[in-house]
């Protein structure tokens, strides 16, 4: 699904990304940790191509993303407040979305469903437009968003930051159910270490933009992993 080969992404002298080779098969649910500036965001962004590679490429279904837009009607993504419309109010920017993929208001409002209990009644019916909510709640409304159409390539950034404790939970409910509901490929970065290893059966540790761990999640994930980030 996800191919990348011989990836450098550089700003200067620093390398902020560089991936020799790493693959990520159909349906697999894909976690990417690493301390702050180990290079998530860049590889993700990269991904989408919103940042050109200094050496590389990337494919998704085959398609070089710099190349060729088509993977873009497969994939869902929210990586920060940028995806928003932050001049609509929340139904404004879902239908829009939706009206991207070729969905009616109802269509909409169907696949929205399974996220009312995140929204707890804060999100729609407020006339108040996507800028003026909480940023956890700006948040719930790009993830909403990022699932609208069923894609079939998922991409999250932190989706749990921001967001209080319940809200947390019932999110990650939620993602693991529509992943393994609709066979997703999901890649998810989160700085949670718990979280991640609930939700993804493959996680990579990312450190100055390398790949220096790549493991199945399996019942000693999580402490192999808390031991890794407190020996550096």
């Amino acid at each position: 699904m996800v191919n990348v080969e011989n990836t450098l992404k550089q700003y200067g002298d620093k390398a902020a990304l560089k991936i020799d080779q790493l693959y990520i098969p159909k349906g697999e649910s894909f976690g990417l940790v690493g301390n702050n500036g180990a290079g998530k965001t860049t590889f993700f962004r990269a991904l989408l191509d919103l940042i050109p590679l200094t050496e590389g490429w990337i494919t998704i279904n085959d398609i070089d993303v710099s190349k060729n837009e088509q993977w873009k009607d497969i994939t869902g993504a929210y990586l920060d407040e940028g995806f928003l419309i932050d001049f609509l109010k929340p139904e404004e920017f879902f239908y829009f979305v939706g009206s991207t993929r070729g969905l009616t208001p109802e269509q909409v409002d169907e696949q929205l469903e399974v996220f009312k209990p995140i929204f707890k009644n804060e999100i729609f019916g407020h006339k108040r437009f996507i800028r003026d909510l909480s940023k956890g709640n700006q948040k719930k409304v790009g993830i909403a968003a990022a699932f609208i159409g069923k894609p079939r390539l998922l991409i999250l950034d932190e989706p749990f930051a921001n967001l209080d404790p319940s809200s947390q939970f019932q999110l990650r409910e939620i993602i693991k159910d529509l992943i393994e509901k609709e066979n997703l490929t999901a890649l998810i970065s989160s700085h949670d270490l718990t979280h991640v290893t609930e939700v993804c059966q493959r996680i990579v540790i990312l450190d100055e933009g390398r790949v220096v761990k790549d493991i199945r999640t399996e019942k000693h994930t999580l402490a192999e992993l808390e031991s890794f980030f407190k020996a550096i």
